[in-house]
């Protein structure tokens, strides 16, 4: 959630974040609302609880005579507290709704509008001439290394089975991946896939996209779409030490989408499926080198992309696109030969500190006082990458040559051949 004061300071910036995001004006104007109400509402119960307390005391120190005339004042000033300490809960709970429903504030210097109106930053390698190129699914079913038709018969539609060298080829990339992490000083985890209700919430993905979410009703728990969900709540009301930088992590989990808008695309082999594995940075900073942070996720993840030697771009994405919690996004698209396009591989947000709000997560800063930290994550390596890396990497006669950078962590294979 966004931070109060700086709303009540500059509501017209947090007005602009909404336009840029195509959203509700309205719920900046209800959010003030709603907090003027509230603050309303604590300073008269605060100001009865003390006249309260005066009363209480003369009620103590009156005289018999006194004393029957103050009590029945006491107890009407009781319920009168009663009341207004209602009132107050009440508009902590208006307050909380109207905070939740108003997203991040978009970083300055942020695209406006939708999905198509990203800026390309930049384009990276070059793009293989290949003459009539296989589809990955083609390729990974020549190699043995998908198998959609049983997956589909155990799974339903959107799940697959990777198979020999397709389930070797994840498992060296996810290792590659986090490797990578550990040399930049990332600490490695292995996440928990089900969270509770209010470190889902806590992250932002209980808004618009909640259908997107698998939940088991009768435990009250959630599917992670990403580790960055379990990451978050880790550290979820505590003070963390970041005086020695910033705090970071790796985690490998699988990770599952019900990928409910998105009927009819992309339904041939593994690029939009409902299961899949991902290797996800996760870091806590302060709020004064969280865009400094989001550059160095950035440009791992194109040292992972290097890695592959992939032809891909760089586009900043538009606030219209953005995740509610994000204030900003950088997506790294890989080419596609089988359909000649860019296909998102990983995207890397700047949360500032609207997950850490929600979560209760602070650091003391330079005066000693709790303060909230910046979220940031970012995608290294995921079971997607597998399309790229076959379409990119493949050969006339069926077989894929493998990365140089990819082939320690496969047993040394250079080529994968039918």
């Amino acid at each position: 959630m966004i931070d109060l004061r700086f709303l009540r300071d500059n509501p017209d910036a947090v007005r602009a974040s909404q336009r840029a995001r195509g959203e509700s004006e309205s719920l900046v104007d209800e959010l003030l609302a709603a907090d003027e109400r509230r603050r309303a509402a604590v300073a008269k119960a605060d100001a009865l609880r003390g006249e309260q307390k005066t009363v209480s005391n003369k009620v103590k120190a009156a005289s018999k005579d006194e004393r029957p005339a103050l009590v029945t004042a006491a107890r009407e000033l009781a319920a009168t507290v009663k009341a207004a300490e209602a009132e107050q809960t009440e508009a902590d709970a208006a307050l909380r709704e109207a905070h939740l429903a108003v997203p991040n504030i978009v970083e300055e210097g942020a695209p406006a509008g939708g999905e198509d109106d990203y800026v390309v930053i930049r384009e990276v390698g070059t793009i293989p001439q290949l003459e009539n190129p296989l589809d990955h699914l083609a390729i990974g079913e020549k190699l043995g290394a998908i198998d959609m038709e049983r997956g589909s018969k155990v799974g339903g539609s959107r799940f697959f089975f990777l198979t020999g060298v397709g389930a070797l080829l994840e498992l060296a990339l996810l290792n590659m991946a986090v490797a990578q992490a550990v040399e930049y000083g990332f600490t490695p985890m292995i996440t928990p896939t089900l969270v509770k209700p209010e470190i889902m919430g806590g992250t932002g993905f209980l808004g618009a996209h909640a259908d997107e979410i698998y939940r088991l009703e009768a435990d009250d728990l959630y599917l992670v779409g990403t580790s960055e969900v379990a990451l978050a709540g880790y550290h979820s009301d505590e003070i963390i030490d970041l005086s020695n930088g910033a705090k970071r992590y790796a985690g490998w989990s699988t990770c599952y989408r019900r990928e409910a808008g998105s009927y009819g695309k992309d339904t041939r082999g593994i690029i939009r499926v409902h299961q899949f594995d991902k290797v996800e940075m996760f870091s806590y900073t302060t709020l004064d080198q969280a865009h400094e942070e989001h550059l160095r996720l950035l440009a791992w993840e194109e040292e992972m992309l290097a890695k592959v030697e992939i032809p891909y771009r760089v586009i900043d994405v538009a606030a219209g696109d953005l995740g509610s919690s994000a204030a900003r996004k950088f997506d790294c698209e890989a080419w596609l030969p089988s359909q000649n396009r860019y296909l998102e591989l990983t995207s890397t947000s700047n949360c500032t500190d609207f997950q850490s709000r929600r979560l209760n997560i602070r650091h003391r800063g330079a005066n000693g006082k709790p303060e909230p930290v910046a979220t940031l994550n970012g995608t290294l390596a995921t079971t997607r990458w597998i399309v790229s890396i076959l379409e990119n990497h493949q050969q006339a006669d069926g077989s894929v040559t493998v990365p140089d950078a990819l082939r320690p962590f496969l047993g040394g294979r250079d080529v994968l051949a039918p």
